[in-house]
C-alpha cells in the first residue's frame, strides 16, 4: 500500500467518526429542544385558562381563583429596572476599558481571568454576598435597591464579556480610519467603533437580564417576601421633584419566588396559578430574548462595512 493509499484511507476514516460525531450532536441538540418545547406546551396548556386581566390585576391570596400576580410583576418590572441601570453602564464601560485602554500585561490577563470566571459563579454566592453587603454593611435592608444590586452583580461578568467581544470583532481597520482622520481615542470608540459593536453588546445586555428575570435562589438569600399584598410607593408624584425614590426602600417580591410559593401549596388550583405565572414569566423572557434579536438585525442592516 502507497503512502498516498494511506492518507486517502486516514483522511475517509476521519470523515466517517465526524459524520458520526455529528450526528450525534444532531441527536443531542433535537431531544433537547423536543423536550424543552413539550415542557413549555404543557406549562401553557394547564397556565392559560387562568389568564385574565384579574389575574394580573389582583394581588396573591389564599383563594386562588382569586389570587393573581399583580405584586409579582410589578415586583419584577422594578428589580429589573434598578439592575439595568445599575449593571448596563458600568459593564459597558468596563468593557471598554478592559479592551480598548488597559495595558496587555499580568494585571489585566488575571482581571479578564478572574471576569469570566465569576460569569459562572453559582447565583446563590451573589445571593451571600449581597446578603453581606448591601443589607448588613450598607444598610440597604431586604429592599428593590438591594435584590436589583444583587441581580446587577450576577449578570455584570455577561455583559463586560459580551462587550468586550463585540469590540473585539470590530476590524482594526475601523480603528486605524478614524485615527487617520485626526479622531481622538475616545472619539474613535464613540463615533465609530461602539456604532458598530452596538448590535452585539444589546445582544447580551437582553441576555443578562434575561437571566437575571429567573433567578430566585440570591433573592431570597436577602429576603425576598413569599407573600406581599401591597405595592410599592409610586415613582412619580404630584408635587415637585415629580419623582419618589421610596421604592427603591420597599419590600418585594417577584415571580419566580411567586411560583414557588404556589407551587409548595397541595391545592391543586395553586398549581394552575404557579403554571399561569410561569407561562407570563416564559413569554417575558422569550420577548427580551426577540427584542435582543431584532435589535442586532436592525443594527447590522444599517452599517455597511
Amino acid at each position: 500500500m502507497t503512502t498516498i493509499q494511506k492518507i486517502r484511507e486516514n483522511v475517509a476514516r476521519r470523515q466517517v467518526i465526524d459524520s458520526i460525531f455529528a450526528l450525534l450532536g444532531l441527536l443531542v441538540i433535537l431531544v433537547a429542544i423536543i423536550t424543552l418545547v413539550a415542557l413549555t406546551i404543557q406549562l401553557a396548556i394547564q397556565g392559560t385558562p387562568r389568564l385574565s386581566m384579574e389575574f394580573f390585576l389582583s394581588f396573591p391570596g389564599r383563594h386562588p381563583e382569586k389570587a393573581g400576580i399583580l405584586s409579582a410583576w410589578v415586583g419584577t418590572s422594578l428589580v429589573m429596572l434598578v439592575t439595568a441601570l445599575a449593571a448596563v453602564p458600568l459593564g459597558v464601560a468596563a468593557g471598554i476599558y478592559l479592551e480598548e485602554y488597559a495595558q496587555k500585561n499580568w494585571l489585566a490577563d488575571l482581571i479578564e481571568i478572574n471576569v469570566t470566571n465569576l460569569a459562572g459563579v453559582p447565583s446563590i454566592i451573589y445571593g451571600l454576598l449581597a446578603l453581606s453587603l448591601f443589607v448588613y454593611q450598607f444598610n440597604l435592608g431586604e429592599s428593590v435597591l438591594s435584590a436589583g444590586l444583587t441581580l446587577a452583580l450576577l449578570i455584570l461578568p455577561i455583559i463586560i464579556v459580551t462587550t468586550r467581544e463585540a469590540l473585539r470583532a470590530i476590524p482594526s481597520s475601523i480603528r486605524e480610519a478614524a485615527y487617520a482622520m485626526g479622531a481622538s481615542k475616545w472619539q474613535m470608540i464613540w463615533d465609530h467603533v461602539l456604532p458598530y459593536s452596538l448590535g452585539s453588546i444589546l445582544t447580551g445586555v437582553i441576555i443578562g437580564l434575561a437571566r437575571a428575570i429567573g433567578e430566585t435562589a440570591p433573592l431570597i438569600t436577602i429576603g425576598a417576601l413569599t407573600f406581599i399584598a401591597f405595592l410599592p410607593d409610586s415613582p412619580f408624584k404630584d408635587e415637585i421633584p415629580y419623582v419618589s425614590l421610596a421604592w427603591l426602600q420597599a419590600p418585594f417580591t417577584v415571580m419566580p419566588i411567586q411560583m414557588f410559593n404556589w407551587v409548595s401549596r397541595p391545592e391543586p388550583e395553586f398549581q394552575l396559578n404557579a403554571a399561569a405565572a410561569g407561562t407570563v414569566l416564559l413569554a417575558m423572557t422569550l420577548a427580551m430574548n426577540g427584542l435582543a434579536i431584532y435589535l442586532r438585525y436592525r443594527f447590522r442592516k444599517g452599517i455597511k462595512w
